[in-house]
């Protein structure tokens, strides 16, 4: 005989369950996604093929007597930058390019740096073993310069071979951290189970992760460790239950987003959003449910369009008459990165999120998380996001 559950009665979660309802109605609607969701995964023999034809493409160049050159698709461009509804920002087919010449002072060590990780990558798929980007750029510190490089080349190849990142044979090395009631075994046959008093890493390798199990009626990403933690010690996953939370610990790295984008195509429950009132915290949730520029390219992947808005929501502040003297006036940069999100694609389809931003711009001012705890201590956790997932509180 089954345990009881611990979380709420059945009738908690009814808007919950509508919801959910509405979602697959909607993906019923498209005509549903592409099994696992995204774009599939290139087999060995194709990365590998992919990499011959450009050194053989550098190879014929020479012959001419020509410099060889990489032609990369323009990412930092919102020209490049198409937005649809059901998939968020992806780079349109025919996009501007750029070129990494050879005989070029400015992009010469690029080109090279291209080359040399290039032949690295060959030798990881020809082998059939993995490297993190933290060992790439380890195998030569003082070339590479740091990280930072190392990780725009990766993803420029990736771009370039038009080849998701991860049958590159790179890993990332996880930031995010995940709780709550799911289960699943990694790609070694080690057994996880989050449903334990302390988070559970993110695994590097979300494409090997297999056997996923939950009950979850819902999905909460946190955008702040610290926030994180603490709904953790109010044992909010327990008192809620039974649902899952995740963290990227701020802007969330790959297997963060990789790791939500596959608990939604696995499960297709609702998700929610729990940011800071203010620009960044309203980007980091973009991100999420929307994309970034920097990985258009992959869009098909990583962008989960149905994560909804949960709070903190500027509206919020004046609603439950949260003290002045805990909130921020907005900075230049603030209203600066406020303006930029207005500007972009997908805020025309969403009224209300232009609304909420458009409270925070009038007042001037934001808000963290934390602002809640003037109101009580345990005032999230057992007053806000219970009222707010029990009567649909969420844009």
């Amino acid at each position: 005989m089954a345990f009881a559950p611990r979380g709420p009665e059945a009738s908690f979660f009814q808007v919950l369950d509508q919801h959910r309802a509405s979602l697959l109605a909607a993906l019923r609607k498209g005509g549903g996604e592409p099994a696992g969701g995204g774009t599939r995964l290139a087999t060995s023999s194709e990365v590998l093929a992919a990499i011959e034809n450009v050194i053989q493409d550098i190879i014929t160049s020479l012959a001419r007597n020509e410099a060889p050159a990489f032609t990369i698709d323009n990412r930092s461009s919102w020209e490049n930058i198409k937005f649809e509804d059901s998939v968020g920002l992806h780079m349109v087919s025919h996009c501007t390019t750029r070129k990494i010449k050879s005989d070029s002072p400015k992009s010469v060590k690029t080109f090279a740096l291209i080359l040399k990780i290039l032949s690295m990558i060959y030798k990881l798929v020809q082998s059939n073993t993995y490297a993190t980007k933290r060992d790439i750029y380890y195998t030569n510190s003082q070339l590479f310069g740091n990280q930072t490089v190392v990780d725009n080349i990766i993803n420029d190849i990736s771009c370039m071979l038009k080849v998701p990142r991860r049958s590159l044979h790179i890993l990332s090395t996880s930031k995010g951290l995940i709780a709550g009631d799911l289960r699943y075994i990694e790609e070694d046959g080690t057994k996880v189970n989050c449903a334990c008093a302390t988070a559970v890493a993110v695994p590097s390798n979300i494409q090997g992760i297999q056997n996923l199990i939950t009950d979850a009626k819902f999905l909460l990403i946190v955008e702040k460790d610290a926030t994180f933690q603490r709904l953790l010690d109010d044992s909010f996953c327990t008192k809620m239950s039974p649902c899952i939370m995740v963290t990227g610990k701020g802007v969330p790295d790959l297997n963060t987003r990789l790791l939500v984008k596959k608990l939604w195509d696995t499960f297709h429950i609702p998700i929610f959003t729990l940011v800071d009132a203010d620009p960044h915290g309203i980007e980091i949730m973009c991100i999420y449910k929307y994309g970034s520029m920097a990985m258009s390219f992959e869009a098909h992947n990583l962008t989960v369009p149905a994560i909804r808005w949960l709070g903190l929501l500027p509206s919020d502040i004046k609603r439950l008459n949260i003290p002045k003297g805990t909130l921020i006036p907005l900075t230049k940069q603030d209203q600066m990165k406020l303006d930029s999100v207005l500007k972009r694609p997908y805020i025309t389809c969403q009224p209300f999120w232009r609304k909420e931003m458009e409270i925070m711009a009038d007042s001037k001012m934001k808000a963290e998380i934390q602002a809640l705890t003037f109101l009580s201590s345990d005032y999230l956790s057992r007053v806000y996001l219970p009222n707010k997932l029990k009567f649909g509180g969420w844009i």
